[in-house]
């Protein structure tokens, strides 16, 4: 039985837009994943210039990194004259360059905009959830570059899980803090004033010379 027969056992990638701050670390790390080279000094001066395949988008007061959804049901793949998308074991929509002809099909199916059609390279580029990586035990380059998190990689039960613990602990973020101990207030009760009468003056003055 294949991954993607699993249905929480389905590798995916989760988006948190709360966390993203806009560095733009994933889009870097994706182009440098898949360009020769594999580093960044040696991307640089790679041509055809290496290209990422998501995109950090402003919606609103969020910065959202967009990529490939790898639909169940993916029309990308169902446009696709040439047989150039298929699905993966994991359950990864993957485009063969070899095959595109980039007749912008599936740029016209995805419900995403996601494919994008590349002039240097005279195909479609789109993610492959960095598919040899992840065979290899590795998260996808996005994920591993993201410094906030907000890119999360796992089977859909691990993440939820996550996403349930984290929820969990801001329900509770006001109950404790860690490291302090707290302590009941002590209340000193105050003396009551003691009230003087003029004989009391008078009598403390007796004894005072006054020359």
């Amino acid at each position: 039985m294949s991954l993607l027969e699993t249905g929480l056992e389905r590798p995916t990638i989760y988006i948190d837009p709360k966390k993203c701050m806009g560095c733009r670390s994933c889009e870097i790390a994706c182009a440098v994943e898949h360009s020769t080279s594999k580093t960044l000094f040696g991307a640089i001066f790679e041509r055809p210039t290496p290209k990422p395949r998501l995109k950090v988008v402003v919606a609103d007061f969020f910065n959202v990194p967009l990529r490939c959804q790898h639909c169940e049901d993916a029309p990308c793949m169902k446009v696709c004259p040439t047989g150039a998308i298929k699905k993966s074991e994991e359950g990864f929509v993957i485009l063969n360059a070899n095959k595109c002809i980039g007749c912008l099909m599936c740029v016209m199916a995805c419900p995403f905009g996601h494919p994008k059609y590349e002039p240097e390279y005279k195909v479609v580029l789109k993610c492959d959830s960095c598919i040899e990586r992840v065979r290899e035990g590795r998260e996808p380059a996005c994920v591993e570059a993201c410094p906030t998190k907000a890119l999360k990689f796992g089977t859909l039960e691990e993440i939820l899980d996550e996403i349930r613990k984290e929820r969990a602990e801001e329900l509770i973020s006001g109950l404790k803090v860690p490291g302090i101990v707290y302590m009941e207030p002590v209340i000193e009760e105050k003396k009551k004033e003691e009230k003087v009468s003029p004989m009391d003056v008078y009598t403390a003055y007796l004894e005072v010379k006054w020359y």
